[in-house]
């Protein structure tokens, strides 16, 4: 049978990697405290079409329930369990999920994601657990040389703020800053505001590297104490996960969001011998305020399948194939338990012999059970 386009079946390796990359997230997040959360796979559209989330309709999976709203099946983990946890008692709270997301708007439809959601902690406590769990999750599965990339919304939001721009030229000037196209941005910012503002805003472009692009920045806007303040949050941020053991930092002051609800604080995670995000995420208060709430909240989420793509077959233990009928069906079942930690595999006939350690077959002489090495 044919499937729809963008779905797929997977088998062995993709399927136990995926598994593997799920029950090290389980361990880690269960030895950190937290708690995990699920939500429904069909939800309603207008929880993620709403101005504080902003997604786009057709991008998603969707169809009219028979009262005629539009239901959608899940495109957003983080839009989801701030609905379901909008009602919960105000306290620090640490929530993990595993499950899938969809979506139309990439290759496949079905993605698979692990990540965790935090709310009701102060700002920098938040943000550094949320980026310490990642770090014990790519050292568990032996990822010992990440990246991660810190920004924050308010630096461009900021200097965007002192611009005249229309919704249209401020949609413009968002991708430009995101594609770095450096030229437009002047370009876009100049037509809407000052020739100073879009100096700056062109040379927010630029603005990423190591933590020295900090102690520049913070030279360079010394008169600007809202932006002051935002970089001395990214540094403090960064010097709690320097000091953790974290990996190298890479500082981006034009990264800007791609979904509405983001209010701060972002980040994502690289392998740098692939460039593959591994994770992402950031700060999202605005989000709850669609339920009339103002909380802290921040979170991130694993690409499992970016992750699933580091792990190689290397498991070590032996592997025995016994070879029985069906009158020996229930020896070969006792002599498994000679084999102690060892992948014990029983067939019917030969299989190939590279895929074993060692190949037994159950033989019957005079009405007894003989074991015979091939």
């Amino acid at each position: 049978m044919f499937l729809p386009a963008g779905s797929r079946d997977e088998k062995g390796m993709a399927v136990s990697s995926r598994s593997h990359v799920m029950e090290e997230f389980r361990k880690v997040a269960t030895l950190r405290g937290y708690k995990e959360i699920s939500t429904p796979v069909v939800e309603y559209a207008t929880t993620f079409t709403n101005k504080h989330v902003g997604m786009k309709l057709q991008e998603m999976m969707k169809w009219f329930n028979a009262e005629g709203e539009i239901e959608v099946l899940r495109p957003d983990w983080t839009t989801a369990i701030a609905r379901a946890l909008s009602t919960e008692e105000k306290r620090p709270q640490k929530w993990v999920y595993q499950g899938s997301v969809f979506k139309r708007n990439m290759p496949g439809v079905e993605y698979h994601q692990a990540g965790v959601e935090i709310i009701h902690l102060p700002e920098l406590m938040g943000e550094s657990e949320s980026l310490l769990m990642a770090q014990s999750v790519l050292k568990e599965l032996g990822v010992n040389n990440s990246l991660i990339e810190l920004g924050h919304t308010g630096i461009y939001e900021s200097l965007a703020n002192e611009l005249q721009l229309t919704c249209t030229d401020a949609e413009r000037l968002r991708l430009a800053m995101h594609d770095k196209k450096k030229d437009e941005v002047y370009q876009i910012a100049k037509d809407n505001g000052s020739k100073e503002t879009a100096s700056e805003m062109a040379a927010l472009v630029d603005a990423f590297g190591t933590m020295d692009i900090i102690t520049e920045y913070e030279e360079r806007w010394k008169d600007r104490d809202s932006i002051l303040s935002i970089l001395q949050h990214i540094k403090k941020l960064a010097q709690i996960l320097q000091q953790s053991g974290s990996g190298e930092i890479l500082i981006d002051l034009g990264r800007v969001k791609n979904l509405p609800y983001y209010s701060g604080i972002m980040f994502r995670g690289f392998l740098p011998e692939s460039g593959g995000v591994c994770f992402s995420g950031g700060r999202y208060d605005r989000l709850y305020e669609q339920f009339g709430k103002s909380i802290s909240a921040v979170g991130l989420a694993f690409d499992i399948e970016v992750l699933a793509n580091q792990i190689k077959e290397s498991d070590e233990r032996q592997r025995i194939c016994i070879i029985a009928g069906e009158e020996s069906l229930a020896y070969a079942e006792q002599l498994r338990a000679s084999f102690e930690n060892c992948i014990v595999d029983v067939q019917p006939e030969q299989m190939d012999k590279g895929n074993y350690t060692k190949i037994l077959e159950i033989k019957t002489s005079n009405g007894e059970f003989e074991v015979i090495e091939k």
